[in-house]
C-alpha cells in the first residue's frame, strides 16, 4: 500500500512584507484610537462645571441667569466652601444655596446661624425634610410634583411681576402666618417667604428648572430669577461640594437619603426626576465611549475577512480500495465476522432494492424487500431470506461465501 504525503514545510523567516500585512491591523486600529483620543480631549478640554453653576454654559448650567443678573449690576460670585458663604452673607447680599441637601447636619446649623443674623436675602434650592428642618425650623415638606408652569396664585410682588412660571417639584407648608405662599402644585406652594431679622428673609424654591439655561427664556422664568436673586448689590452663589474640609464631623454624613440624588457640582433636588446619565460623571462617559470604540476596532481588526475561498491541501491522499482493504483487515483482527456479514448485507439490500424499485428507506425491511426480489430472482423464499437477513456466518470461509453469494444475486436481479 502506497501513500502520498505532503512535503514537510521549510521553516523561513517572514519577509518585510509579510510582516507588514500582519500588523497593519493592528498600527491602523492604534492610530484611529490614538486620532480618537485626541479629538475627545480637544473637545473635553475647556473647563466643565456641573448643574446649576453659574459658569456652566450646558442645558442644566445657569450661565445665562448670572449674565442677566451681571448686566443688571449685580456682582455674582461663586462659593465652593462653607466658609466662603457665611463670611459673605450680609445686609446687602444674596446667598443662594444650590445644594442644601449636601451639607451635613453640623453645616446646616452652621449656615442657619450665620444666615439668620444677617438681614439679606438667603435662597434655599429644594432643601429636603432634614435640611428644611435646620435651616428653616418649622418647615414642612411635602411630596414632590411634576415640574409645570404655575401660576404664582400671592401678592409676593416679584412673583406676581414674573407671572407663570416653571415651579413644581418639592412643596413647603410654614405655620408661620407671616410666611407667603407662592406657585402653589396640588394645594401646596412650591416657593415659600419666611420673614427674617428686619429686612432679611429666606426663599425655599421647590425645584430649580426656571434657573437652568435650557428654561431661562420660557414663560416669566427670567424674571423671576432677576428678582428672587437680584434683589440686593451682591449675590453669592452656593455650590456646596463634598470636598469641602468643613464637611468632615463627627454627626455622619450629609442627608443623602432621603433629600438628594447628588450630580455634579450643587446636586439635585429631593425626589427630581432626574435622568440615570446625569448621575455619572461626563469622565465615565468618555472614558466608556472611547474603550467602546476600541473594542469595535478590535472585532474589525480580528474579525473574519471577506475573500476567495482557500483550498487545504490534505496531508495524504488514500485510494477507496486501499480504504476498503484497510477497513476489512480492522474486521479480520477483530475477528469481527458478525459486524463485517452485516456490513456485507447491508450494502447489497440497499443495491439490490434500488434495482428491484424499492425504497432505500424499506430496503432492509424484510416484507418489503423479499417479495421484490422474488419476482426477478429464482432463488427459493428460504434460502433468499437467509442469504440477505440471516444469521452470521460461523468461520472465514462461510463469511467468504456469503459475499460471493450476496454478488451472484446482485447480478441476477440486475440482469432480470
Amino acid at each position: 500500500m502506497t501513500t502520498a504525503t505532503a512535503p514537510s514545510p521549510t521553516s523561513t523567516a517572514p519577509t518585510p512584507h509579510q510582516v507588514w500585512k500582519r500588523a497593519r491591523g493592528l498600527l491602523i486600529a492604534l492610530l484611529i484610537l490614538v486620532i480618537a483620543g485626541v479629538t475627545f480631549a480637544a473637545v473635553r478640554s475647556g473647563t466643565n462645571y456641573g448643574h446649576l453653576d453659574p459658569r456652566s454654559a450646558d442645558a442644566k448650567g445657569s450661565r445665562a441667569a448670572a449674565e442677566l443678573l451681571k448686566a443688571r449690576g449685580i456682582s455674582v460670585t461663586v462659593a465652593t466652601t462653607l466658609d466662603e458663604a457665611t463670611t459673605a452673607a450680609g445686609p446687602d447680599t444674596t446667598l443662594l444655596v444650590t445644594g442644601p441637601n449636601l451639607l451635613t447636619p453640623t453645616q446646616q446649623r452652621r449656615l442657619h446661624e450665620a444666615t439668620s443674623a444677617s438681614t439679606g436675602r438667603t435662597v434655599l434650592i429644594a432643601p429636603g425634610p432634614a435640611a428644611a428642618s435646620r435651616l428653616s425650623p418649622g418647615v414642612r415638606t411635602e411630596p414632590h410634583r411634576p415640574v409645570a408652569p404655575l401660576p404664582p396664585s400671592c401678592a409676593f410682588p416679584a412673583a406676581r411681576s414674573a407671572g407663570t412660571a416653571d415651579m413644581g417639584g418639592v412643596r413647603y407648608t410654614a405655620p408661620d402666618s407671616t410666611a407667603t405662599a407662592c406657585y402653589p402644585s396640588d394645594g401646596s406652594p412650591s416657593l415659600l417667604i419666611l420673614k427674617g431679622r428686619g429686612d432679611g428673609d429666606t426663599v425655599l424654591l421647590g425645584s430649580p428648572d426656571f434657573l437652568r439655561n435650557e428654561r431661562l427664556d420660557q414663560q416669566g422664568n427670567a424674571s423671576l430669577a432677576l428678582q428672587l436673586l437680584g434683589s440686593r448689590p451682591h449675590l453669592v452663589w452656593y455650590l456646596p461640594s463634598l470636598a469641602d474640609p468643613s464637611a468632615t464631623s463627627d454627626d455622619g454624613p450629609p442627608d443623602n437619603n432621603n433629600d438628594t440624588n447628588a450630580g455634579g457640582n450643587g446636586g439635585e433636588a429631593s425626589g427630581e426626576e432626574s435622568d440615570f446619565l446625569d448621575l455619572i460623571p461626563s469622565g465615565w462617559l468618555w472614558g466608556t465611549l472611547q474603550l467602546t470604540l476600541a473594542a469595535v476596532l478590535a472585532a474589525i481588526w480580528r474579525g473574519r475577512r471577506l475573500g476567495p475561498l482557500v483550498v487545504e491541501r490534505l496531508p495524504v491522499s488514500i485510494r477507496a480500495s486501499e480504504s476498503a482493504e484497510g477497513r476489512a483487515g480492522l474486521y479480520r483482527k477483530a475477528n469481527a465476522r458478525e459486524r463485517a456479514a452485516e456490513s456485507l448485507r447491508a450494502a447489497a439490500r440497499t443495491r439490490i432494492a434500488r434495482l428491484a424499485g424499492v425504497t432505500a428507506r424499506e430496503a432492509h425491511t424484510s416484507d418489503v424487500l423479499l417479495p421484490a426480489v422474488y419476482a426477478r430472482t429464482t432463488t427459493t423464499g428460504d434460502d433468499l431470506s437467509t442469504l440477505l437477513f440471516g444469521p452470521a456466518p460461523a468461520d472465514d470461509a462461510a463469511l467468504v461465501l456469503l459475499a460471493e453469494h450476496l454478488d451472484a444475486l446482485e447480478r441476477e436481479v440486475r440482469t432480470s
